[in-house]
Parts: structure tokens; C-alpha cells; sequence
């Protein structure tokens, strides 16, 4: 089947404006996007800039719009989005050419949140062991590839460049709900702000665009409750 590609260009050493260019290219109902932007980068324009790696819905690099909603081109089939295909980068990023973005600011939200076990204890003999209720406490949101489908679909974020985003909120998430872990409360306190948790408007967008199927909101929420909780402990102390 002939499947016609309309994607937003933009290479700011030649071009004054981002502009549409379409292609077409024969592909099977059950190809993917991404098999179809390569073919374009490969054999029609080696121009063409768009950022992919792993292309198995792992590594989270070829998050882009497809007709209009975040996904991941490599797990996007052509029968689930048609025969024209509306491909764009992700929105609230700066685009260093056509497809790919500039993430500095999104993984710089990522680092705030300290994205990392800590525990100063002293190591035990063996490892630290979870119950399976433990481990399954924060199971979901191990899930996140760091796509950034969720942060650049809040409009939250859109708005307001300082706020850290659903993205970085659900690695906190991670962490905070870990019981080997030693440093939720300094992570809450990160969060504790108009640009951390507070930041999000639950507006489910996030929800809806994850690749993953993380309950992203759901997650925002229950580190928002951990930031009442805490505060109300701090005021009967």
C-alpha cells in the first residue's frame, strides 16, 4: 500500500520557518511508522534528521507526534494511523532539526529528582531483599523509558519551562516508594514546590500519551499525598 508522509521540516542553517514536506512510500499495513521514516532517511532523503535507537519500544529515542498524538514511531503500526501520515517533533522542546528536539531541559528535570537508590547504611550480607507487596508498590513506574511522550504532552509544562514535568515526577515516584531507599524525604522536599508536584493541573494528558501504559496522574497524585502527609506530620510534631 502507498502510504503518504507529511512531515514538518526545519533546518535552522537554511530555513527561516519549519515547512511540510509530504512523501510516499509503499509499506505493509502492519509496518511500522518508524519503517517508513526509514525508508524516507534511506533511500528518498538523506537530509532527513530524526533520532531512533533500540526500535523495540525500549530505548524511548523516536518519541515524535503521529497524527497528532505522542507516540513512539517504532511501535506505531500503519494500520492503526491510516494511509497519510502527519509526522512532527515533540512539541515545548526546541528543535535542532526536523524531527529531533533539544532534551537538555527535560533530563536536567530528570537529574533534579535524584533518579537513584540512596542508602548510607552499611551493606548487608547478601542484597537488600523486597517483598513482593513491596516491589509492587512502585512496580509501575519502573516501566518509564524516559521518552519525554509524557512531559511534552502536559500543558503544564508547556507553560512553565521550571516545572519538572510528569516525567521526572514519576522517577521520584520510583524511588520514593522504594523501601530500600533512604531518600524520599529529601526528594518530597524537591517536590514540594509551585514547579514540582504542585505544578500539575491533573489533567490526564500525560496518562494518555505514555508508551508504557503508566498511570503517570495516578502516580503524580500519590507523591502529592506523601507531600501532605508529610507536612501534616511536620505541623503535629
Amino acid at each position: 500500500m502507498k502510504v503518504r508522509f507529511d512531515i514538518k521540516r526545519y533546518n535552522p542553517e537554511v530555513d527561516e520557518h519549519p515547512h511540510f514536506e509530504k512523501y510516499d512510500v509503499e509499506l505493509e499495513e502492519t509496518d511500522r511508522v518508524l519503517d517508513g521514516l526509514n525508508e524516507i532517511r534511506w533511500r528518498i532523503d538523506g537530509t532527513f534528521a530524526l533520532r531512533r535507537s533500540c526500535e523495540h519500544g525500549i530505548c524511548g529515542s523516536d518519541a515524535m507526534r503521529i497524527n497528532g498524538t505522542n507516540r513512539l514511531a517504532c511501535k506505531t503500526l500503519i494500520k492503526d494511523v491510516g494511509e497519510d501520515v502527519r509526522v512532527e517533533p515533540l512539541i515545548g522542546f526546541p528543535v535542532v532539526k526536523d524531527l529531533v528536539v533539544d532534551q537538555e531541559r527535560f533530563f536536567a528535570h530528570y537529574r533534579s529528582v535524584l533518579p537513584f537508590l540512596i542508602n548510607d547504611e552499611p551493606p548487608p550480607a547478601r542484597e537488600r531483599l523486597q517483598s513482593p507487596k513491596e516491589r509492587a508498590r512502585f512496580d509501575d513506574t519502573t516501566k518509564c523509558i524516559l521518552c519525554g511522550a509524557c512531559t511534552t504532552a502536559c500543558p503544564s509544562a508547556w507553560a512553565d519551562e521550571k516545572f519538572v514535568g510528569p516525567a521526572a515526577i514519576v522517577q521520584a515516584h520510583r524511588f520514593i516508594f522504594d523501601s530500600r531507599d533512604r531518600g524520599s524525604a529529601e526528594r518530597l522536599a524537591r517536590l514540594s514546590g509551585r514547579n514540582g508536584a504542585w505544578g500539575c493541573r491533573t489533567i490526564f494528558n500525560c496518562t494518555r500519551a505514555c508508551p508504557r501504559g503508566i498511570e503517570v496522574t495516578k502516580a503524580i497524585a500519590e507523591v502529592k499525598r506523601s507531600l501532605i502527609m508529610g507536612s501534616s506530620e511536620e505541623r503535629s510534631s
